[in-house]
């Protein structure tokens, strides 16, 4: 099958939840917009996981997996998913399935006349202070990059991929996905999307992770936009 759209899923131990992840996703590709896979990355699990992640990839084809040999941190993970993605788009969601595979149509919907798709959790099940954080945390980050857009942490997204190539990541970047495309000149939308309490598992993120560190980010990304390099060829001879 030629494949359109590779799902990104970091899996950092979510044994938990990767039976559901497959017959969520079973579903959801029977009925996606445009043909697609699902490529797990195993972000150095000390549980379970890559053991569940190898026998759903045996048991579907649509199902391929990376395992990366120690826990780098999301940004590190959908590196690595991009780097090895071939498909004209990348879409990406979270293990925990707190937002819906389902809801990739709604993106996919605008992908054609936007380099980026964003997913905003209208209606969020996390607890106050996770919240409060989070709002926080986008808030800042927002006055930084002006990119417009009030849930840039929402795990629901698809970007056309030479655009997410040209990305240059570093830990915590995840955050700045929408501001990095229109750094490229690329066109942005976000759309609101489903969201649940987490069923299984915990996060692996605490105050540090949501609020210090996006932070910091925010002052590499104002050094990455002085300094980012970009170019159009106008003409070329044979190389």
């Amino acid at each position: 099958m030629s494949y359109q759209l590779t799902i990104l899923i970091p899996v950092y131990n979510e044994e938990g939840n990767l039976e559901r992840v497959e017959q969520e996703f079973i579903e959801f590709l029977k009925i996606s917009k445009k043909p697609s896979k699902v490529v797990f990355i195993n972000d150095g699990s000390k549980d379970n996981s890559q053991k569940l992640i190898e026998a759903i990839c045996q048991r579907n084809q649509e199902f391929q997996y990376i395992t990366l040999d120690q826990n780098s941190g999301l940004s590190t993970a959908l590196k690595a998913g991009i780097d090895f993605a071939k498909t004209p788009f990348i879409g990406y969601i979270d293990a925990d399935l707190q937002t819906s595979p389902m809801d990739f149509n709604i993106l996919l919907d605008y992908i054609e006349d936007y380099h980026l798709v964003n997913g905003f959790r209208q209606n969020r099940q996390d607890n106050f202070i996770k919240n409060g954080i989070s709002k926080l945390a986008n808030a800042t980050r927002r006055m930084f990059t002006n990119d417009g857009m009030y849930d840039s942490g929402c795990p629901l997204k698809i970007m056309h991929t030479d655009y997410a190539k040209r990305i240059p990541m570093f830990k915590g970047l995840h955050r700045f996905l929408p501001a990095m495309v229109v750094l490229q000149g690329g066109k942005i939308i976000q759309l609101p999307v489903s969201h649940f309490p987490r069923m299984s598992g915990k996060s692996n993120y605490g105050l540090i992770n949501r609020l210090l560190s996006p932070f910091v980010a925010c002052f590499i990304f104002l050094w990455i936009k002085k300094h980012y390099i970009q170019y159009t060829v106008t003409q070329c001879s044979d190389i």
